[in-house]
């Protein structure tokens, strides 16, 4: 979760992928990264966060996909 929020407040999105999959691989669900960018929004701002949604959503839809054919 640390990770995910600096990413995200430094404005490093290329590297979100990689560790929204880790953190899915390790016990978060998708509510509570949904839940963690929703609270950065008020402390990094709007902009980045839906960013950083638009990169989440197209990837844990992603990472759902593949666990569900396993």
């Amino acid at each position: 979760m640390i990770t995910l929020s600096a990413l995200v407040a430094c404005g490093h999105p290329d590297y979100l992928p990689m560790h929204l999959r880790a953190a899915r691989r390790n016990g978060l669900s998708n509510d509570e990264i949904k839940e963690l960018l929703m609270h950065l929004a008020i402390y990094v701002g709007v902009p980045e966060v839906n960013y950083a949604f638009q990169i989440a959503k197209e990837v844990l839809a992603d990472y759902d996909e593949e666990e569900a054919t396993r």
